[in-house]
């Protein structure tokens, strides 16, 4: 059973999972606060089978990642362009493969 305070800002539900017989959870609340127009979204969504609740949270993430991305990417690109201009300048220096598997060898050897 769905129940609901709204009070015109946010919205508290609390519900069990009486709503459906295969919820694998005895009892679960929200005591969160929520928009009206959201805490009728998740009302819509618990009602989904467990198929369809974990395609649509899949989306909703993946609408999440994609915007923050954008700010991770932007900053992504400013590190490579100055190490690409560090090692152009000669400011900064590579070093070769072999060189760093032997560090890595030494200091796993030497942690054991």
């Amino acid at each position: 059973m769905n129940e609901a305070e709204c009070n015109g800002k946010g919205c508290q539900l609390e519900w069990t999972c009486i709503v459906r017989r295969d919820c694998n959870l005895p009892k679960q609340s929200y005591n969160q606060r929520m928009r009206k127009q959201t805490l009728e979204l998740l009302q819509k969504a618990l009602i989904l089978s467990e198929e369809e609740r974990t395609e649509l949270v899949r989306a909703l993430i993946e609408t999440l990642e994609n915007d923050s991305d954008k700010g991770a990417k932007f900053s992504w690109d400013e590190e490579i362009s100055q190490c690409i201009a560090d090692l152009d300048s000669g400011r900064e220096k590579t070093i070769p493969r072999e060189e760093i598997r032997q560090r890595i060898s030494a200091r796993l050897s030497h942690e054991r």
